[in-house]
């Protein structure tokens, strides 16, 4: 499928697309969600390189954030329903526990043979030879041996079980980049790729960058195609239209498997603002009911909104970058107006959060709403200072 041969089959502009965004995001006051769960499954994936985003992410998008921390930290580690793994690009997220198997074979089966391929030949130089991979093969069942024993350890709690885990060896030797990597430290992320280990409880809050490891809950292989096509279906439902850039950079996929998954899930070209075309489901064709009506939030760092288009002129602003973004291209706290990046948000030493417009197109009413998401951030936070993984200028001077 190719948009250069299909017609378009209607047009659909930026401001829907914001419209469509209020709704299928779940951030328009009346489409908030009750649950955790609810909102995993609708964004499909939430990013979770930085654990907070998780957190702020699901709060944001909850008609009682009160309760957040807490509804999140059973679904992930007590019942089980949400997990925390790597899928696309590389990337550590958040999905539904039933989407561990359709995630792993659509995206984790080709970035984990690259990895492992990287590890071993790292290993094997960065140690003259002295770190074989029948030697990682035996330290690695033993290491998963200890954590199945376990359920739950850190890497220093392996270390006591397979001494050998100490090992180090050294990478890019000899170029500007030459640093020392331990043994674990590549190994487990290898693992997890493969799907063979998750995180579990962090060590300290929910703020927390340091992980427990447990052994990954079985589940079924899955034909590749066949979890493509699912995972792009369940995420053009969420965010389409898409163009296959789009589509290309979030999935991590070739551009072959984009277009064999759009032609498998019958997606339906579009026209875009701007001259360019996308894709829908053909379910998604029709036009929004109605306008979610007026609505501002408060988005984290990351957040799946914020990261879930390569093409973000329609809802953020290019002047507005510079300030909200890192220098990797990593978004920070962002805050919105009726589908927009209008400005950022960071957090005072006691807690408070403060915000700043650099878009002031909304005028008053625009200041009040964010004012009053500022006050609700502020009081479920209850005091809490999450400082983003990846900082940006503006999040830096509001902080202080």
């Amino acid at each position: 499928m190719s948009p250069t041969t299909v017609a378009p089959a209607r047009h659909i502009g930026d401001e829907e697309r914001r419209i469509r965004l209020a709704r299928a995001h779940l951030l328009s006051p009346a489409a908030r969600a009750g649950t955790p769960l609810e909102v995993a499954r609708s964004m499909v994936a939430l990013h979770g390189t930085d654990p907070a985003t998780v957190y702020l992410a699901v709060g944001a998008r909850l008609a009682d954030p009160a309760g957040t921390v807490a509804g999140v930290e059973a679904a992930l580690y007590e019942e089980r329903s949400l997990v925390r793994m790597h899928g696309m690009r590389h990337t550590v997220f958040v999905f539904p526990s039933e989407l561990a198997a359709t995630v792993h074979a659509s995206t984790g089966l080709a970035v984990a043979a690259k990895a492992r391929a990287g590890l071993l030949k790292d290993m094997v130089s960065g140690s003259d030879g002295r770190l074989t991979p029948e030697w990682l093969a035996e330290v690695e069942a033993s290491a998963l041996a200890a954590l199945e024993r376990r359920g739950q350890a850190t890497v220093a709690e392996l270390t006591v079980d397979e001494p050998r885990l100490k090992e180090s060896f050294v990478y890019g030797r000899g170029r500007s980049y030459e640093a020392p990597h331990t043994v674990p430290s590549r190994l487990m992320r290898v693992l997890g790729v493969e799907g063979r280990v998750v995180r579990g409880r962090p060590l300290g809050s929910w703020t927390s960058t340091q992980f427990r490891w447990a052994v990954a809950p079985p589940h079924p292989e899955r034909p590749v195609a066949e979890a493509q096509s699912e995972l792009l279906r369940r995420w053009l439902a969420v965010c389409g239209p898409a163009t296959e850039a789009d589509l290309k950079w979030w999935t991590g996929w070739k551009v072959t498997e984009v277009r064999r998954a759009l032609a498998a899930v019958g997606a339906v070209v579009v026209s875009l603002d701007g001259g360019g075309t996308g894709y829908v489901l053909a379910d998604g064709l029709g036009a929004p009911e109605g306008e979610p009506g007026p609505w501002a939030a408060l988005l984290p760092g990351l957040d799946p909104t914020a990261m879930g288009w390569q093409e973000r002129d329609w809802y953020c602003p290019p002047e507005l970058r510079s300030a909200l973004f890192d220098r990797s291209g990593n978004i920070g706290p962002t805050v919105w107006w009726n589908g927009r990046v209008v400005g950022g948000w960071g957090q005072r030493e006691g807690g408070e959060v403060v915000w700043r417009l650099l878009d002031g197109s909304g005028g008053r009413r625009a200041a009040r709403s964010v004012a009053a998401e500022a006050d609700r951030l502020t009081a479920w936070l209850a005091g809490v200072r999450v400082t983003p993984r990846f900082r940006t200028p503006l999040e830096r001077e509001l902080a202080g």
